[in-house]
């Protein structure tokens, strides 16, 4: 009777095992059917009800509502969900620095436009025709500028140029100032010669020299890398997922699906594991990338302070009025020297005694100009809030590539807690996260990663990054070393200041306006810093009413 009772109990538990385990084969697949369908595929793919798994690659091999066609299918669709979100990260960093790169190069060249016309406006009113008949030294000189800002070095020697722009200068005052004297092209070549020595135009031409090396370098240096940004992005971007990492997406992301859970969502660790194998080469991009945008975010800093652009164009015209008076005002000196040095000229032929003023087209009258206030100069922005808005970017850019799996592993995607998909099912995620990097996915239990083979997309864009950085830190510098790959030009030379430390300050000691019209007079103010930190300020209005003066009582002996 007891055996019958032992036999009875055994029967009874092994029925009720047999229903157990062949309870899948009798589960209805419609939910799933009507996800599958939701994603774009024939829902006539998804069987009635559960069937044996052994045929499935990568889900595990019990019943199930998938076939091998619907687990290749929906690993194509992994891929696609693994790349979309990426996309739109990539996509929202690389319009955000596109439109910050336009911002800036649209300022910079507006800056230069504007600068130009001002200088036009101002000199026609205070030298009149005498300024007409040389304009074309000052647009020549303000045309090598802009090609300077879009191809640098290897197109135009800034020191060279600045050099000649003087010596033609000089020459072309020395032959006003001693209108009674015939000159031989040899002769003024002599007085080009000896432009250093004499200093005919002061300090000006030095320290306008540091001051447009500075500005220039680093106005264009940083505005290329923030062009470079999403150049790097999109390259990066676009890698495509290796064999294994869509594996590995299909079995966190579809799995479930397959085991009639279609609600189930990954555990965190385990998406962490998974995102971390997948992006472990874009991880790698990470220490380089921070680095470059510290260079970016001190070079910023350059262009707030004193390598400011905005505060050396703004003010140039006064500035190379201000050689030109100095010019004037030690004339007889200069000539004096010249005379030494190049021997006595021969007195011109019909020289005449006779001068007049009536064509100077001076007014005498400027308006005030307020360092404190700086004005909008240029694409209805200044160069302080762009420098501003823009920092605030590129912090937020920082450990954009490490943070990738943290991004991709949050809200909706995941299930925080142990009631979540592990892999295999729903349970507790036991596995140690791994860290970030190529180098840490040696032992990732999700992705088979193949450490020793980094992707070269990848190491290509290390080492651009590397490059720009440490162009953005000579530009730090006041030097230019780039390879100066741009518009126009190939191959670089060094050219700079060699300054390095916070104490190399622009020598902000004019102000000046952009004219919003030509008819609006103004003051000039020239400010300058004393050794005791004091300020005195000078006006120019009759230095410059004078300078006009004698040029006009030249006039008549130039024509």
């Amino acid at each position: 009777m007891k055996t019958m009772l032992v036999f009875s109990t055994v029967y009874t538990f092994a029925v009720l095992f047999v229903s157990t385990t062949a309870e899948p084969k009798s589960t209805s697949c419609n939910e799933v059917r009507a996800a599958y369908s939701s994603k774009g595929f024939n829902s006539n793919d998804v069987p009635n009800k559960g069937i044996h798994g052994t045929h499935l690659k990568v889900c595990p091999q019990e019943y199930s509502c998938c076939t091998l066609e619907m687990e290749e299918k929906l690993s194509q669709q992994s891929h696609s969900d693994l790349k979309a979100p990426i996309s739109q990260l990539s996509t929202n960093l690389q319009s955000t620095f596109k439109q910050r790169h336009s911002h800036f190069d649209q300022f910079f060249r507006e800056l230069l436009d504007n600068a130009e016309r001002s200088l036009n406006d101002m000199f026609v009113r205070t030298y009149g025709k005498m300024y007409v008949q040389n304009a074309e030294l000052f647009k020549h000189f303000f045309q090598e500028l802009k090609r300077y800002y879009v191809s640098g070095s290897g197109v135009v020697n800034l020191d060279s140029m600045l050099s000649d722009f003087w010596e033609d200068l000089l020459e072309r005052m020395f032959r006003l100032v001693n209108v009674q004297y015939e000159f031989s092209d040899a002769y003024m070549e002599c007085v080009s010669r000896h432009t250093e020595q004499l200093k005919p135009f002061g300090d000006v031409p030095r320290k306008l020299r540091l001051q447009l090396t500075r500005a220039f370098v680093a106005a264009r240096t940083f505005t290329r890398g923030l062009a470079l940004m999403p150049e790097v992005v999109n390259k990066v971007s676009t890698v495509n997922a290796s064999p294994s990492c869509v594996r590995a997406a299909m079995k966190m992301m579809y799995c479930p699906y397959c085991s009639g859970q279609i609600s189930l969502k990954p555990c965190q660790n385990y998406c962490l594991n998974v995102m971390r194998g997948c992006l472990a080469n874009q991880a790698d991009l990470d220490t380089e990338w921070n680095n470059f945008l510290d260079a970016m975010l001190s070079l910023a800093e350059r262009l707030e302070g004193p390598f400011n652009f905005e505060s050396v164009m703004d003010p140039i015209d006064v500035k190379i009025s201000e050689a030109i008076m100095n010019m004037q005002e030690n004339s007889m000196q200069v000539s004096q020297k010249v005379f030494q040095g190049c021997g006595q000229p021969q007195p011109g032929k019909g020289f005449r005694s006779r001068r007049s003023v009536k064509e100077t087209g001076f007014t005498g009258r400027f308006r005030p100009y307020s360092p404190d206030a700086r004005p909008t100069t240029a694409a209805g922005t200044s160069l302080d809030r762009l420098t501003t808005d823009v920092k605030k970017k590129l912090k937020h850019a920082k450990k954009f590539w490490s943070t990738l799996p943290e991004t991709m592993c949050v809200g909706e995607r995941i299930t925080s807690g142990d009631d979540c998909w592990n892999g295999t099912a729903k349970s507790r995620y036991e596995s140690v996260v791994m860290g970030n990097g190529l180098a840490n996915q040696v032992s990732n239990p999700d992705v088979e990663v193949d450490i020793t083979k980094p992707d070269l997309v990848i190491r290509s864009q290390i080492a651009v990054l590397k490059e720009m950085t440490s162009w953005l830190k000579a530009a730090h510098s006041g030097n230019d070393i780039s390879s100066d790959q741009d518009e126009d030009g190939s191959g670089g030379e060094e050219s700079g200041s060699g300054c390095d430390s916070p104490s190399c300050e622009v020598d902000r000691d004019i102000y000046f306006s952009t004219m919003a019209t030509p008819i609006n007079p103004r003051l000039v103010k020239m400010v300058h810093q004393d050794t005791s930190g004091g300020v005195r300020v000078a006006h120019r209005s009759m230095a410059l009413a004078l300078s006009a003066l004698v040029l006009a009582l030249l006039a008549p002996h130039w024509r």
